[in-house]
C-alpha cells in the first residue's frame, strides 16, 4: 500500500523546522506577556487568558504535526489577542497596575 509523502524535501523540511521553533520560540514569548497580564487584570481575565493561549498552542501543535506553515500566525493571533483585550481592559473595565 503506499503511503503518502511529506509535501517537504529535505532543504524544505530544514526551512520548516526552522520555522516551527521560532513560532515555538514566540509563542513563549506570547505566554509570557499572559502570564504577566496578572499584575493588570484579575483573576478571571487570567484564567482566561493563559486558557486562550493553551488553546492556541493546542492548535500550533496540531498545525506542527501537519506540517502546516500557518503554525507561523498562531503568535501572532495570541499577541494580538492579549494586546486587545488589554487595551479593552483597560478602557472599558478599568483595569490599571
Amino acid at each position: 500500500m503506499h503511503s503518502p509523502e511529506p509535501a517537504l524535501n529535505h532543504g524544505g523540511l530544514a526551512l520548516y523546522v526552522v520555522a516551527a521553533v521560532l513560532a515555538a520560540a514566540a509563542q513563549l514569548v506570547a505566554g509570557y506577556l499572559y502570564l504577566t497580564s496578572g499584575l493588570v487584570a484579575p483573576l478571571w481575565a487570567l484564567t482566561l487568558f493563559l486558557l486562550w493561549w493553551l488553546a492556541l498552542s493546542y492548535v500550533g501543535v496540531k498545525l506542527a504535526t501537519r506540517r502546516s506553515y500557518w503554525l507561523l500566525l498562531v503568535p501572532v493571533v495570541a499577541v494580538a489577542t492579549w494586546f486587545g483585550a488589554m487595551v479593552v481592559g483597560g478602557t472599558v473595565l478599568g483595569w490599571s497596575a
